[in-house]
């Protein structure tokens, strides 16, 4: 990755965030951008950590989950959070499939309802 270095403004843009979330993620230290005055600039290392915790949400990890994830490799190695990683895909991914069993039970108990309403009513 070549040494990519983006403004406060350019980092919002890019990952299309406001600057309140950015400035969060930096309140409870998801990032921590290197600062010239007043302004930040984020390096590689934070538009690596800024496209994980962008994987994460999407993938409907908590941010506490992700910082955690994500203090595992400054504490460890890359080795333990990878391990760390699949540990934490597979609870999501049982959580997912709970969720996507629930949502058919709903989306199949919804569409018998509507099915009956519709029979109940008279032809036009």
């Amino acid at each position: 990755m070549p040494d990519t270095r983006l403004t406060f403004k350019e980092m919002c843009a890019r990952f299309d965030v406001t600057p309140r979330t950015l400035r969060y993620y930096e309140y409870i230290e998801l990032l921590s951008p290197e600062r010239d005055g007043r302004a930040r600039i984020y390096g590689p290392r934070e538009v690596a950590r800024m496209t994980l915790i962008m994987r994460g949400r999407r993938w409907g990890f908590a941010l506490e989950e992700i910082r955690q994830w994500l203090q595992i490799y400054e504490e460890e190695d890359t080795e333990a959070q990878m391990k760390s990683w699949v540990e934490l895909a597979d609870r999501k991914l049982e959580e997912l499939e709970r969720e996507r069993d629930e949502l058919e039970h709903a989306m199949a108990e919804l569409k018998d309802t509507r099915d009956q309403a519709a029979a109940s009513l008279s032809p036009d």
